[in-house]
C-alpha cells in the first residue's frame, strides 16, 4: 500500500461517505416506493404466514432509525415511546398504537430528519466513534465507527425492503 497525503485521504473519506450515504438513501427510497403502493389496509398483511405484519416492519424500521440519532451522536430521538411496541416486543403483543397513516408519517419524519442530520456530517466525522463504544475502546477498535453503523443499518434496511417486496407482489 502506498502512503497517501492528506488530500488523498480526504478524497478517499469523501468517496466512502458519499457512497455509503447514497446506498442508505437508495434503500430508504425503495421502501418508500413500496409503501406508496400499499393501502392502509395492506399494513395488516403478514410478511409470510404467521410472521410480522407490514405495520410492525415499518414501525420497527422507524424505531431503529430513530435510535441512530444518539448512536451517531447527531441528535435526540424523536419517538422513544415506540420502542416497546416495535423493538422490545414481537408483533401483535400490543394493540396497534398508531394508525397506518400515522405510522407512515412517523416513518417519513424520522427518515427526513435522520437523512438531513447525516448529510451534515463531514466525511472524516464518519470515521469517528459511535456512541456505543467508549473513547478508550475505540482507540483499540477504530472500525467501530459511525460509518460501520451506517453500513450495518443500510444492510438491515435492505433485508426488510426485500420482505416488503415479497408482500407487495
Amino acid at each position: 500500500m502506498y502512503p497517501m497525503d492528506m488530500t488523498s485521504e480526504s478524497l478517499l473519506a469523501t468517496h466512502f461517505a458519499t457512497t455509503a450515504l447514497s446506498s442508505w438513501k437508495q434503500v430508504v427510497a425503495q421502501i418508500d416506493t413500496g409503501l406508496a403502493t400499499l393501502s392502509d389496509e395492506d399494513f395488516q398483511k403478514e410478511i409470510a404466514p404467521g410472521k410480522n405484519r407490514i405495520y410492525y416492519l415499518i414501525g420497527h424500521l422507524a424505531v431503529v432509525h430513530d435510535l441512530m440519532f444518539p448512536l451517531l451522536r447527531i441528535g435526540e430521538r424523536l419517538h422513544p415511546e415506540l420502542d416497546e411496541e416495535f423493538l422490545a416486543k414481537p408483533d401483535r403483543t400490543f394493540p396497534d398504537g398508531l394508525t397506518a397513516a400515522n405510522l407512515r408519517k412517523t416513518w417519513h419524519e424520522v427518515n427526513e430528519k435522520l437523512g438531513s442530520a447525516m448529510a451534515k456530517l463531514q466525511p472524516e466525522e464518519w470515521l469517528e466513534r459511535h456512541n456505543s463504544i467508549s473513547p478508550e475502546d475505540f482507540a483499540k477498535e477504530p472500525l467501530r465507527n459511525r460509518l460501520a453503523v451506517l453500513l450495518s443499518r443500510t444492510n438491515h434496511n435492505s433485508f426488510h425492503a426485500g420482505q416488503l417486496r415479497l408482500v407487495s407482489k
